[in-house]
């Protein structure tokens, strides 16, 4: 079975990110039977092909694992690069260092992310191609959260975001706006509301409640789907092994969109 060059450098682990893969394919860095290889599209049979970077081969995992985590505030959903380890940050991959062969452990990659200050249910696996259906907007799979903010939550800004409100983004140099998605929300006390997402763009909660006067100090991931995080009995930082079949019976196959 093929697979593009692209898809399968994100599955062996050895990067930390989409634009690390691409930048070793573009510098030059990854041989393919020991032919230089730039194209991220490029398409191959790894059962017939060896993959190097920087001299090293690169291999697929064994067998796709799929694993549910109860993240801990405090740790973040990627590789830690020397920066961040100069900082003394904490990856969430660092729960799974001790139980897993390394060949999987260097493949695991998270189903979206939460921010560091952000708890609850995080999917952990080695299967690239649930994280892009689960993560796709136009899978249009529901994320619920408890929500906790300093004010108040206003019946004004509870319809507000309901309906979708203009949420404005800046990384220092570059600011950008755009109109969230429709969410679900229901006031569980006067600064408590559950609340559920149908998209996953960056800190997207905090930023909604930013855009309608308010600011949330805890933020709880309850479930994906249907697959609910009370259901596993997981202490914080915490994580269980699951099926593939468990996954698609309470996230895929009970979404409309499937």
């Amino acid at each position: 079975m093929k697979i593009r060059l692209h898809q399968f450098l994100s599955k062996t682990g050895a990067f930390s990110s989409k634009s690390d893969v691409k930048r070793a394919i573009w510098g030059g860095e990854i041989m393919v039977n020991g032919s230089l290889v730039k194209d991220i599209a490029y398409e191959f049979n790894p059962e017939k092909r060896v993959v190097t970077f920087r001299g090293d081969v690169l291999e697929l995992p064994l067998n796709e694992r799929y694993f549910l985590l109860n993240k801990p505030a405090g740790v973040i959903c990627s590789r830690l690069n020397k920066h961040e380890s100069a900082l003394g940050k904490r990856s969430v991959f660092e729960r799974f260092n001790d139980h897993l062969d390394s060949r999987t452990f260097r493949s695991l990659v998270t189903v979206g992310r939460l921010d560091e200050g952000t708890t609850g249910l995080l999917i952990v696996t080695t299967d690239g191609n649930i994280v892009h259906t689960i993560t796709n907007p136009n899978s249009r799979i529901g994320k619920s959260y408890r929500v906790q903010t300093t004010m108040k939550i206003s019946e004004e800004q509870a319809t507000s975001i309901r309906n979708g409100v203009t949420v404005e983004t800046s990384d220092g140099i570059v600011s950008d706006s755009y109109i969230s998605r429709p969410a679900e929300l229901v006031l569980e006390g006067e600064k408590v509301a559950l609340i559920t997402i149908y998209e996953g763009k960056k800190r997207e909660i905090r930023r909604i409640f930013e855009a309608v006067g308010n600011n949330v100090v805890d933020l709880h991931r309850l479930s994906i789907g249907n697959m609910e995080l009370s259901g596993y009995g997981l202490e914080e930082g915490d994580f269980c092994e699951v099926e593939l079949e468990e996954i698609s019976n309470k996230i895929l196959n009970n979404n409309d969109s499937f």
